[in-house]
């Protein structure tokens, strides 16, 4: 693995990482506050919610909407990386399609959603930390829903993992310090 993986890694998997932020930034927007339709619709499953009122509609769809928006401007500036875009034009990164972003952004949602079901399932209240599923859902959630688009080599996929486990990790921390943030993990 070279610099340029790592840097691969972390460049790929942006759209995500802010699609993963989208719904705590949206929900405060006053246009968008009052559009809280649970993902769910209030359902239950064996007695329980399964994602909560947490997991909405309005999230969901900005964040794919975030997604797409990114890799498109990261697509744009991938020409003007120098060295780093000769590796990009290497990964034919340029010539993915757009749909990628819409992807990452919507599979990040997607897999947070899904480890919130299991949450419930296992009494966990909303909120409390899964180590390490609520570090993980997203990416995993990400990777997956792009796979009929794309799939990238089992090394980046790795590095995908464990660079973004990481910075979550730290903005949550970091967070956390800036009161932001309820708990640290």
């Amino acid at each position: 693995m070279s610099l340029n993986d790592v840097l691969y890694a972390l460049w790929f998997f942006v759209p995500a990482g802010f699609a993963n932020a989208t719904p705590i930034i949206v929900a405060k927007w006053p246009l968008l506050r009052a559009w809280q339709t649970p993902l769910d619709f209030g359902h239950n499953y064996r007695g329980k919610r399964i994602f909560g009122d947490s997991k909405t509609w309005r999230g969901l769809i900005c964040a794919a909407i975030v997604g797409l928006t990114m890799f498109a401007l990261q697509q744009r500036l991938a020409t003007h990386m120098g060295s780093f875009s000769t590796y990009l034009q290497t990964a034919k990164y340029t010539s993915l399609p757009l749909l990628t972003g819409l992807l990452l952004g919507a599979g990040a949602l997607i897999g947070d959603a899904a480890e919130s079901f299991f949450k419930r399932q296992r009494n966990i209240a909303p909120g409390h930390s899964w180590f390490p599923f609520d570090q993980l859902d997203y990416i995993v959630g990400a990777c997956l829903l792009m796979v009929p688009v794309v799939v990238l080599p089992f090394k980046i996929y790795l590095l995908i993992v464990l660079s973004w486990l990481f910075l979550h990790l730290f903005f949550t921390q970091v967070g956390y310090l800036l009161h932001l943030r309820e708990r640290a993990v």
